[in-house]
């Protein structure tokens, strides 16, 4: 199966072809995979260089002349680096473009810290504003990039991950999807973090929601759920920083008493980088510590994982 990225540049490159208002903006990052759609495009695609400033303000600069700017590289040089540029250039500008990262929190790991960006979302999350998509499959990245790219001139930010679930799920760029049902707690799952979610749940009597689009937060279906629930105990796993969407589920139920839970990855660094299914357990997002901390907060019950 093909990931997200080796997705992005097909769909991207046809979005060239069929609106005139598109431009993609790179850093040296993709360009190779971009060369066919920059020899018919030559005005529409554009390389930086190694300057992620100058990647957003450019992107901003093509947004106020009237383009769609697709603005492509890894979360760590495309969300971090150049903060200001994204708070200024675009928010302050009032201007929108679409942010499209690869990296995610510790796809490459052999690449180091300066090629992982557990903050991302939650560094955006500073801003007013922002729509956040967070896709679980490729076909689920393709469905959100073209949302993105037709979002009038919405700022909006697609994080890309190697990381997948097996199958796709539909998604309209809003809501979160109803996985399963159940009477004991709420899971939110976002985006690649789903099949450990549903295998760490199996047998437990939990309502599991799909959230494929983080920002704006999909309050009215966590009070529906927990509404249908005997409590509002709610758990969001989170495949970014810990505790990212905690605020937001606590405003969205904030008139009744509830208790949230928010695992993703941890603050403290990890200086060994190993592989992703090593960064998966020391951060507590492996199936079996994934049930283990569901159960506890929960005080769910069920058959043990074998």
């Amino acid at each position: 199966m093909d990931t997200m990225r080796d997705r992005f540049t097909p769909v991207v490159s046809r979005l060239l072809d069929e609106d005139p208002r598109v431009a993609v903006v790179l850093a040296a990052i993709g360009v190779d995979a971009f060369e066919e759609a920059r020899r018919k495009h030559p005005d529409r695609v554009i390389d930086v260089g190694i300057r992620e400033q100058l990647l957003i303000g450019t992107g901003a600069g093509l947004a106020l002349a009237g383009l769609r700017p697709v603005v492509h590289t890894f979360a760590s040089f495309l969300v971090e680096r150049p903060f200001e540029q994204v708070k200024l250039d675009f928010g302050h500008q009032g201007v929108g473009g679409v942010l499209v990262s690869a990296a995610a929190s510790f796809d490459w790991p052999a690449g180091g810290y300066t090629h992982m960006s557990p903050g991302d979302v939650a560094l955006l999350d500073t801003l007013d504003g922002w729509t956040v998509h967070v896709p679980g499959h490729p076909d689920e990245a393709e469905a959100l990039l073209r949302h993105a790219v037709a979002a009038g001139d919405d700022k909006v930010y697609v994080r890309l991950s190697a990381q997948s679930n097996a199958q796709a799920l539909p998604v309209d760029g809003a809501r979160f999807h109803t996985v399963r049902e159940g009477r004991g707690g709420v899971v939110i799952a976002v985006g690649p973090m789903l099949d450990n979610v549903l295998s760490a749940s199996e047998g437990l009597d939990l309502t599991v929601l799909y959230a494929t689009t983080v920002r704006p937060f999909d309050a009215e279906a966590l009070r529906r759920a927990t509404g249908a629930a005997d409590g509002a105990d709610v758990v969001v796993v989170e495949p970014y920083l810990a505790g990212t969407s905690t605020a937001a589920a606590n405003d969205a139920l904030a008139d009744v008493p509830h208790r949230v839970l928010g695992l993703g990855v941890g603050r403290a660094e990890l200086r060994r980088y190993g592989q992703v299914d090593d960064h998966m357990a020391a951060h507590g997002l492996d199936v079996r510590s994934l049930r283990e901390r569901i159960t506890g907060f929960l005080g769910a019950s069920g058959p043990a994982l074998v």
